[in-house]
């Protein structure tokens, strides 16, 4: 991990910070870096939430911070409406779902960006920061891996259950879907130097104590870890009709599949990532079986969207690792499987709907 000395909010010029998408993740953190008394300012971008967020502000019930309102500076319906404040955004942080055969976020938030704003990408699985340095090839970009339990109970409530963990490092090529992609020394020690920055105001500021700074080969390494998680048991609840983790966790057969999804990323990461490996402090695929075997009712995200009929996030889950490894001469049987398994019964289900491709753009926008 990296230690760098306190930085503080310059007294004389304000920081700008939007969040792009006001879930329950979002409109966390978000609330956490509110602090107008520093000079720093936290606006939203809300879409389904807008009006109740417009109006009252989010109302949060937290296990870390007790109840209370958070009031940001502006809450906003639009990157294009945001685009027209009257300032530059010094922080763009995207806690939007990562849907890149939908949308095209880096695109979507090009309004915001100007050649000094850093963008901050707290999204799930792997790949997700390629579209965005693609489209941004100089602005330093910090990726966030978060451990949080949080759900919106009703528009603009916003309950914490357990948890604030939030890894931050920075990304310059690292996880682009070609073989030769390097990490560039320039690019991450700007979004290095912001992640310190960022992470400073979240832990000083806003109290969370485990916000946790990585080089950028060690941030990829805790995403794929997240990823042996969510790519076993996320495609494995939908394919198995709908089955909860524990539930999954207590048939002998899911749980060797389990397992074996879980081995094959473990086995796979060195050479994914220049030789790095999964430390000795990340749970190993048996004591993630042993933990879920208590997680009751737990119910993986891409089942809750695949029953309510909306887009899954099958390509930051399974698509873009399979074919990151694939481009690195790594195969990952279990996972090309279930992939094209789950985006042929998406693409038939959402055809069924009348839904066209225009149709899935439109839903993908923020």
């Amino acid at each position: 991990m990296h230690h760098a000395p306190t930085l503080g909010a310059d007294p004389e010029r304000p920081l700008y910070i939007v969040f792009v998408g006001a879930g329950a993740v979002g409109c966390f953190y978000a609330s956490r870096l509110h602090h107008p008394s520093h000079n720093i300012h936290t606006s939203l971008i809300a879409r389904s939430n807008y009006a109740t967020l417009a109006a009252n502000g989010v109302s949060l019930q937290t296990h870390t911070f007790g109840n209370y309102t958070f009031t940001p500076s502006s809450v906003l319906p639009s990157p294009s409406a945001a685009a027209a404040a009257p300032h530059p955004w010094d922080f763009v942080i995207v806690t939007t779902k990562a849907l890149p055969d939908r949308s095209d976020d880096a695109t979507l938030i090009a309004p915001l960006v100007s050649p000094t704003t850093t963008i901050l990408l707290i999204q799930n699985g792997v790949g997700v920061e390629a579209p965005y340095r693609r489209r941004f090839p100089s602005n330093p970009i910090v990726s966030g891996v978060t451990v949080i339990s949080a759900e919106q109970i009703t528009p603009g409530t916003v309950r914490q259950n357990r948890w604030t963990r939030l890894h931050l490092g920075p990304y310059s090529h690292s996880a682009d879907l070609d073989a030769e992609s390097r990490v560039d020394s320039h690019l991450e020690s700007l979004g290095l130097a912001k992640a310190h920055q960022i992470g400073d105001y979240w832990t000083r500021l806003g109290g969370i104590k485990d916000v946790e700074i990585s080089d950028e080969l060690d941030l990829q390494i805790i995403r794929w870890h997240k990823l042996t998680i969510n790519a076993a048991f996320n495609p494995s609840s939908v394919l198995s009709g709908g089955r909860t983790n524990a539930d999954m966790v207590s048939d002998p057969e899911l749980r060797s599949h389990l397992k074996g999804v879980m081995e094959e990323i473990w086995e796979a990461v060195p050479t994914i990532l220049g030789g790095r490996k999964f430390g000795e402090g990340l749970a190993s695929p048996e004591r993630i079986l042993k933990s879920t075997e208590r997680n009751v009712g737990g119910r993986p995200s891409m089942l809750v969207d695949w029953e309510a009929g909306r887009p899954m996030e099958l390509e930051v889950i399974l698509g873009n690792p399979v074919k990151i490894a694939r481009g690195r001469g790594v195969r990952l049987g279990r996972m090309e499987g279930m992939y094209a398994l789950l985006r042929s019964a998406q693409g038939r289900r959402d055809g069924e709907k009348g839904k066209g491709k225009g149709k899935g753009k439109e839903e993908g926008k923020l």
